[in-house]
């Protein structure tokens, strides 16, 4: 009885560990993304605009509108999806954080170009176009990732011969039902890009130059 009593905790400290661990790979990578923003040019800023030109033609004709839905997948799903994939390897324990860092440094790294680009109204306009992508795809891609570290850790071991101190490395059940939660949120995510994300950017607009 004992022993099971310590299981659920041992479980949560490893949880918190990868976490953690995750957690500071991405922070290096916000801080490296500020860094190579700093750097920004002036032919940034044109791209910058015309990005925020073509938000405002999603809705122009069935092939853009298409378009946009299949780069919104991509950009929803890219990252949580080959995070839970992952977790099938053992070369997730160098990928994963590696992933984790390049995440936080594309994301940082728009998120000051906006700034540079149009000063203290860029943080709204990188809210605006970031804000609802990073509060759906961030808590889905720790919510795969830390687990996906944990089985290729033990995956890990097994290579390197401990596979008798490790865990059987299977994604049972509860993973793919992660998985599923996981999916409906990033869809829903989608079509609040597709909708609701251009609209905010619309106010933000009208707000800075009016």
């Amino acid at each position: 009885m004992v022993k099971r009593k310590h299981i659920p905790k041992q479980l949560h400290s490893r949880f918190l560990l990868r976490l953690v661990i995750l957690a500071l790979f991405f922070s290096a990578g916000v801080i490296l993304g500020q860094v190579c923003s700093a750097r920004i040019s002036a032919a940034s800023a044109e791209e910058l605009n015309r990005y925020l030109s073509g938000y405002f033609s999603l809705g122009d004709s069935k092939a853009t509108s298409t378009r946009a839905f299949v780069s919104a997948l991509v950009i929803y799903f890219r990252y949580p999806l080959l995070a839970f994939f992952l977790g099938f390897t053992s070369l997730g324990v160098i990928l994963l954080p590696a992933l984790t860092a390049a995440y936080g440094f594309f994301l940082s790294f728009s998120v000051c170009s906006f700034a540079a680009a149009y000063g203290k109204d860029g943080v709204l306009l990188a809210l605006a176009v970031f804000g609802i992508r990073c509060l759906i795809t961030l808590p889905c891609y720790l919510a795969l990732a830390v687990p996906a570290l944990e089985a290729s850790v033990s995956l890990a071991a097994m290579s390197f011969g401990h596979g008798k101190r490790a865990a059987k490395v299977v994604y049972g059940s509860a993973d793919w039902l992660r998985l599923c939660v996981a999916v409906l949120f990033l869809l829903a995510g989608v079509i609040s890009e597709l909708f609701l994300s251009p609209y905010l950017l619309q106010q933000v607009l009208t707000h800075i130059f009016t």
